[in-house]
């Protein structure tokens, strides 16, 4: 596979994008007073395709984050099953990941510092059509300025008629922040109240008070934590979040800005590995089949011709004392 490289040419900071595998971001390397900090962790030869897609960089999940339950949902009166021979399935047989981080995408355009691409259902996912209530796109620009990645996300709707959506992305975090440091000495932060209660990874509809295992909120060392967690309860009154990884021992940290459109995060402490996954998620895992239920799920539907714009922004720096 051909990745694409952009570059801040005022710092050198530089990220590797791969459009053939779902404009996954699999490198950045952000420059800090001449500092190089390697920000995202992906596996030997992921570029080469040779690892699952949603294993490094940042998988983007869409038009549905993580699962739906069996694979099977129900909307507008038709059911939808999604087979595993056609999307991606866990080893309980949930469908997950959504239909995009797998197949190429559309670079529409690209310069030294940023590039776009674009995926839309009906032209780049034709096999999964018919699994999803209407076509739809996503669009992404990738851009390095200084030492920051941002992402800026458009989502529409071509068609005809009105579509459910939601977006997730699951970026890999490296940690220590340097090679002279160690997981040990590295505080995850997140403003998150409330989590969602799980059975075997699949939320029950209901949220709780924020278990003091999983609270993020003064920060908590990296090697006490072990997290597959849906986040919520994010504070109502800003436009934005704020999660952040700071080693402590190395004087660095890496923060991830997003819009309060993400209105839960996903924590997950991949085992045996040394990183750390911070997933904002515009909706709930399994939101298509919760709406049921009546929770608040995030869920959004587009009508015909409408689009929506999010964003995400990746910074290193340095600790301020």
């Amino acid at each position: 596979m051909t990745s694409i490289k952009i570059t801040d040419p005022e710092t050198g900071s530089f990220a590797h994008i791969l459009p053939e595998l779902g404009f996954n971001c699999y490198q950045f390397q952000a420059m800090v007073d001449g500092q190089c900090i390697d920000v995202i962790d992906s596996l030997p030869e992921f570029e080469q395709g040779n690892q699952r897609p949603s294993s490094s960089g940042i998988p983007i999940l869409f038009p549905f984050p993580n699962r739906i339950a069996n694979a099977r949902y129900k909307w507008e009166g038709v059911t939808y099953e999604l087979p595993p021979e056609k999307t991606y399935h866990d080893k309980t047989g949930n469908a997950i990941h959504g239909f995009c981080l797998d197949l190429p995408w559309r670079v529409i355009a690209q310069e030294e510092s940023f590039a776009i691409a674009q995926f839309q259902l009906s032209i780049d996912g034709k096999n999964r059509l018919q699994y999803w209530p209407g076509d739809i796109f996503i669009e992404v620009k990738y851009e390095v300025k200084g030492a920051t990645l941002r992402a800026d996300i458009r989502v529409g709707n071509p068609g005809t008629t009105s579509v459910p959506w939601g977006l997730g992305t699951h970026p890999y975090f490296k940690v220590p922040l340097s090679e002279q440091s160690s997981p040990k000495h590295c505080l995850i932060e997140a403003p998150a109240t409330e989590e969602w209660v799980l059975e075997d990874c699949l939320p029950t509809g209901v949220k709780k008070t924020i278990s003091e295992a999983h609270d993020l909120r003064e920060g908590a060392w990296l090697d006490q934590l072990k997290l597959d967690h849906v986040l919520s309860g994010l504070p109502e009154e800003t436009d934005q979040y704020e999660s952040l990884i700071m080693d402590e021992q190395a004087g660095l940290v890496v923060s991830q800005d997003y819009d309060s459109l993400f209105s839960e995060l996903v924590v997950f402490t991949p085992p045996n590995r040394n990183c750390v996954c911070l997933e904002p998620y515009t909706c709930v895992t399994n939101a298509i089949n919760l709406t049921r239920q009546e929770a608040e799920t995030g869920l959004r539907v587009l009508p015909p011709g409408s689009e929506m714009k999010t964003w995400i922004e990746i910074r290193a720096g340095k600790v301020i004392v």
